[in-house]
């Protein structure tokens, strides 16, 4: 009877043993888990507070197209004439500026206090406007606007991008006779493209174009 009731022991032993490793398996997976839910939340959270960091530069942004709508309806670019030539002391160029891939004109791009660009035409431009001032003392606004035309004066069919009256949108322009192509005095489009920079550098960038009677 010894001898049985010692294998019987031993083989209990070597049960337990296999449960306690199942448990260990478990209990790593687990572990595991968690930690990988305390990683993916900890991302949101981050990509969350990176969301609504972007929203509030994007919406301080919107100083510099208050600043631009009253140039053009008050101040010095207030008349097609104004328009007609660059203001660098008003961040307003009248020849398209030269850009990149994603249509963001390089003298924005400049993180120098005195930035300069070319233009379509092959000139220099260095606006010289200070930066608008953001909510706090570690946000600047900085923007530029220029007419897409390919040549500075009076705008013209020929070298501006332009916005036709609706008794001119026909189709087949080439085509049309004299009296029904767009007026010589046309509407130019117009570009405003602003940079906010953030605190460590984080920057956003805007852009619209607009169009107003002339």
């Amino acid at each position: 009877m010894t001898p049985v009731v010692l294998f019987r022991a031993s083989r209990g032993r070597r049960q337990r043993g296999v449960v306690l490793l199942f448990c260990l398996i478990v209990l790593v997976i687990l572990l595991i888990g968690g930690v990988a839910v305390m990683r993916s939340t900890h991302t949101s959270l981050a990509s969350a507070g990176n969301l609504a960091f972007r929203r509030d530069l994007a919406s301080q942004g919107e100083q510099a197209a208050s600043n631009v709508l009253t140039a053009f309806k008050s101040g010095v670019l207030k008349t097609a004439t104004l328009s007609a030539a660059s203001i660098p002391s008003a961040n307003y160029s009248a020849v398209e500026l030269t850009a990149n891939d994603q249509g963001i004109p390089l003298v924005l791009l400049s993180s120098s206090s005195s930035p300069s660009g070319t233009d379509f035409a092959g000139s220099t431009f260095s606006p010289t406007a200070s930066d608008l001032a953001g909510a706090t003392s570690d946000i600047a606004i900085r923007y530029v606007i220029d007419r897409l035309c390919r040549a500075a004066g009076t705008a013209s069919t020929s070298t501006c991008v332009y916005a036709p009256s609706s008794s001119n949108v026909t189709g087949g322009s080439s085509q049309l006779p004299a009296s029904q192509r767009p007026a010589s005095t046309i509407s130019p489009v117009y570009r405003l493209s602003v940079r906010v920079t953030g605190a460590r550098s984080t920057q956003v960038f805007l852009q619209t174009s607009f169009t107003r009677p002339e």
